[in-house]
Formats: structure tokens, C-alpha cells, sequence
């Protein structure tokens, strides 16, 4: 019976699971091509769990061969697989082309371990201070991969131990590249190598630091118990150590335990999500408040942060923007953390339909950092609505914002 029948219309999951059966895909094979669980993908089918976001839906529809979300949603408007994809940065090929560099021929000269891992935190730098971050890691990863990957190849004893932390570090760096990037297999490479480098190196902080990465792969991806068991490990393994360790190794253990508050949240499990953010803050706490992690960006603003996130992803916008009230975005250091922090409190107002609050955030954080806002999917999702729906006054603004993060009309 069609729609116009007085019957009522497929819920998304059943169409979504009616276009895989007719496009002769297990549930697997398509949980694989969108890089999620085939469990999660049941659930969305059967309706257990919320219909996916727009961006989510754009990537079932381009994995089923659609060019319109609008035959997974039924809403009769076009919209575009298109518009949801996040562009494909331009350093992207030669990023890939290094991580795949597996030449295993000596160099002549091995490159110096202590230069490369000067190199690295020049790049960690780099990346947190600059709006365009993505171009200028975009500019120095390749040559940096490709020199810490062939140190580690190329150096034995207590040295290729050296280069495997190093090695390691580079890896969660590029994590952050290629994050949000029309590549998902890279993330999960890059996440795998940083956690196994460090497991080689023998080292649980460097480890730790590939767990961390490898936990927001997970989650992105559905396999929610896979991501806390993951971050408990991670953590675990710190323990032992937490009496004497250096601020960043229980800086670590705080990020971890962000993470699976995070995690907790994306799974609607309000009490769960912020009993752990409460340990992460004691952590912030105790660590002070001229603290911050290098790779995680840990310290008080951003713990603050995640509150706002939690509060976002448990569908409490109230909640979310009560504590995004209680400190300035401008205490986060990192510049690309803080363009995120208002694309979350962003996603807060436009919960509750405030679009002027929700376009001043991010319009916001545009300014800050538009190559944050440019690959962020719920950035761009909160866009295209508003320029359907413009605030009084604003159409021209909004539409000149989707042009600047490369939204087609």
C-alpha cells in the first residue's frame, strides 16, 4: 500500500532496511561501507534507537547508491548526499601516500630521533594554534611520517624504542587530519598504528595515547562497549603508576575517562555519562588550571566543554547551556577545540530552535577556526537548515557561511 493511501508512511529505518535488501547488501556488508557495526545498524532498522542524523543518512544513502536522503527520510524535499559529505582536503592524497609508503630499504642515513620528536611538538603546536589547521598539518605530515616511520624501521635496541614512541605520537597527530575526511579507513589505520607503536615500544603512556584515538573510532562507530572496555584498559594500565607520574600521564587517565562519560552519553545513559565526567574533573582538578594535555587538549575549560557535550547528547540543551554559561570559550587554549566547543554549544540552541543563538555560535566559531567547522557534519547539518529557514534578517549571512565551508546551493 503507497503513502497516499491513508497507511502509514516507512519509518526511516524500515526504509533504509528495504533499499539495503533491494540493493542485495547483508547488514554487515553496508555497517562496513558506513564504517558502523552491523548491530548498530539493526537497531536503527528495527527502531531501538533514533533515527541517524542527516550527516549519518547521507552516507547510508551514498553507500546505497542514492544521490537523495530524501528517499531514506520520505519528507518529499530534496536533499542532496552531497551537501552532508565533508570536502576532501587538498594534502589528503599525500598524507595517504606516506602512511602507505611501506619501503623497507634503509636510509642511507637513518633520520635523528631527538630532531624528529622536536619536529612533533612543533606540529602539535602548529595544529592547536592555527585556525587552518588542517592545511598546515596537511603541509608537514608527510615528510614527518614518513621519517618517523622509516626510524622505527630502521633502529634497534633502546633507539627503535625511542622511534616507536615517536612514531606512535605521530600517528594520534595524524588522527586528527584525516578525522571527518571522505577516508574512514584511514582513521582506523592511523588509530591501530598509534596504539600498536606503543604497545611495541613498551610503553603504556604511548599506548594510552593510541587507545584514546582508537576509542572515538569505536564510538563514532556504534561499538560502544568496545570503546569503554578500551578506555578502562588504557586506563588501567596507567594505574600502577598514577602515585608518581608525570601530570601527563594522569592527564591521560582524565582524557580517557572524558571519553567514556562521552560514550556513556551517546548511549542516552545520563547517570553512567556523568559519574565518569565527575571523575575526569577531579582529575582536571587536581592537575589545575594551567594544565593542558597536548594530544587530548585535557584541562578545566575543556573538561567544562564535555559537560556541554554530555548535556547535548543526552538531549538536555538546558543542561547543555548552564554550563556552557559557566566559563568563556576563549579559556580554551587549543584554537580548533575551542571552534568545537561552539559548534557543540551551537547544537544546544538549535535543539530548542533558538537560530539566532544557534547561528551567532557558529558564526563564532568560523572565526576561530573555519577548518574545524568546514569537516564538522553537525556544523554543516545545523547550516543547511538554517539557510531553509533563515533567521530574520540573516539569509544573506547564512548563505555566505555555506559558501565559506563549502556547502553548494
Amino acid at each position: 500500500m503507497n503513502e497516499g493511501s491513508g497507511a502509514p508512511a516507512p519509518r526511516v529505518g524500515q526504509r533504509i532496511k528495504d533499499a539495503r535488501e533491494r540493493a542485495g547488501l547483508s547488514r554487515p556488508v553496508l555497517a562496513g561501507l558506513i564504517g558502523m557495526s552491523a548491530e548498530w545498524l539493526k537497531r536503527v532498522e528495527n527502531g531501538r534507537i533514533q533515527t541517524p542524523r542527516l550527516e549519518m543518512l547521507a552516507q547510508i544513502a551514498d553507500a546505497l547508491g542514492m544521490s537523495d536522503v530524501a528517499e531514506l527520510t520520505g519528507n518529499g524535499f530534496a536533499v542532496p548526499v552531497s551537501v552532508y559529505a565533508g570536502p576532501r582536503h587538498a594534502a589528503l592524497g599525500a598524507v595517504q601516500a606516506a602512511l602507505t609508503d611501506y619501503r623497507i630499504t634503509p636510509a642511507a642515513k637513518p633520520p635523528n630521533i631527538e630532531y624528529l620528536g622536536l619536529q612533533l611538538a612543533n606540529a602539535w603546536r602548529v595544529r592547536h594554534s592555527s585556525s587552518d589547521h588542517r592545511t598546515q598539518l596537511g603541509a608537514l605530515l608527510p615528510s614527518l611520517i614518513r621519517d618517523a616511520q622509516q626510524a622505527a624501521r630502521t633502529t634497534e635496541g633502546e633507539q627503535r624504542r625511542d622511534a616507536r614512541r615517536v612514531l606512535a605520537g605521530v600517528y594520534a597527530l595524524t588522527d586528527f587530519y584525516v578525522a571527518y575526511q571522505p577516508s574512514p579507513e584511514l582513521v582506523w589505520m592511523v588509530a591501530d598504528r598509534s596504539l600498536t607503536e606503543g604497545q611495541e615500544a613498551d610503553d603504556p603512556y604511548a599506548t594510552a595515547g593510541g587507545a584514546w584515538a582508537m576509542v572515538q573510532a569505536l564510538r563514532d562507530s556504534g561499538r560502544w562497549e568496545e570503546a569503554i572496555a578500551l578506555a578502562d584498559d588504557a586506563a588501567g594500565q596507567l594505574a600502577p603508576y598514577m602515585e608518581n607520574a608525570p601530570d601527563d600521564w594522569r592527564g591521560m587517565v582524565g582524557a580517557l575517562e572524558a571519553e567514556i562519560a562521552y560514550v556513556w552519553a551517546r548511549r542516552g545513559r545520563h547517570g553512567e555519562a556523568w559519574a565518569r565526567w565527575e571523575r575526569a574533573e577531579q582529575i582536571a582538578r587536581q592537575l589545575g588550571p594551567g594544565y593542558r594535555h597536548v594530544q587530548s587538549s585535557f584541562s578545566l575549560p575543556v573538561i567544562k566543554a564535555h559537560a556541554v557535550t554530555l548535556g547535548v547528547e543526552l538531549r538536555h540543551p538546558g543542561e547543555a547551556l548552564r554550563h556552557a554559561e559557566a566559563f568563556e570559550p576563549g579559556d580554551i587554549a587549543s584554537v580548533p577545540r575551542r571552534s568545537r566547543h561552539l559548534i557543540e554549544v551551537a547544537r544546544a540552541y538549535h535543539e530548542r530552535d533558538e537560530r539566532v543563538a544557534s547561528w551567532a555560535m557558529l558564526s563564532q566559531s568560523a572565526r576561530a577556526a573555519i577548518e574545524t567547522i568546514r569537516y564538522n557534519g553537525y556544523a554543516r547539518e545545523m547550516l543547511v537548515d538554517l539557510r531553509s529557514r533563515p533567521p530574520t534578517g540573516l539569509a544573506s549571512d547564512v548563505t555566505a557561511l555555506c559558501e565559506q565551508v563549502g556547502i553548494a546551493a
